[in-house]
């Protein structure tokens, strides 16, 4: 079976484990994915994440990041953009959106980045989701 939204499967994947506690996740990898949680790990919502090579695709084991009362640091994860609706969003856009409630991730021409950071490059691009 085919799967139509594999960032949104990634990022229930990452929901689901934060409320269950667990300490790590496994998700099937790709290339976008893992920039994704690299860019987690950069703004300091995950502790790590490392490919491991199963002879297939591979799989991306993600550390999940807790606070002292053994809290998640990531409060919600929402998708903004999906298969169905593509929200691209200028920068004239970005001002106004970057007022809400946590961290946009947005994909650029320049990769993906958060939407201060495109905000700082003048980019605009495809709202991926939002991180709080």
């Amino acid at each position: 079976m085919s799967m139509t939204d594999p960032i949104a499967d990634f990022l229930t994947r990452i929901r689901n484990g934060c409320s269950a506690r667990h300490r790590r996740v496994d998700i099937p990898a790709s290339n976008l994915k893992l920039k994704i949680a690299e860019l987690l790990v950069d703004m300091n919502f995950l502790r790590s994440v490392d490919f491991i090579e199963d002879g297939k695709q591979g799989i991306l084991r993600i550390r999940l990041k807790y606070t002292p009362d053994s809290e998640s640091v990531i409060s919600g994860i929402k998708r903004v953009s999906r298969p169905g609706l593509r929200i691209h969003m200028t920068k004239k856009d970005l001002i106004r959106e970057s007022r809400k409630m946590g961290n946009l991730v947005i994909s650029t021409s320049h990769g993906l980045m958060t939407d201060k950071k495109a905000l700082d490059a003048g980019l605009g691009g495809e709202a991926l989701f939002r991180v709080w």
